[in-house]
């Protein structure tokens, strides 16, 4: 399609989307420590909670970057 292979689509799609869709679960989490009045304290809460998936999702394919530059 347009040139570009199937795996070139993937990594794409892996790349800038998985990205844009944390991106989009910050926006959510924000929200919500907005809606439920949660002040300071709440919102960090949630945001240490909530957010915690996506820095170990983010910190998976760092290690994964990492590993693979030693293994080779």
């Amino acid at each position: 399609m347009f040139g570009f292979t199937e795996d070139q689509i993937a990594q794409f799609g892996l790349t800038f989307g998985v990205s844009a869709f944390m991106l989009y679960m910050v926006f959510i989490i924000f929200q919500l420590a907005r809606e439920s009045k949660a002040g300071k304290f709440g919102a960090f809460v949630l945001f240490l909670a909530l957010g915690f998936g996506l820095v170990g999702f983010a910190a998976k394919g760092l290690i994964k970057y990492f590993m693979s530059g030693i293994s080779e």
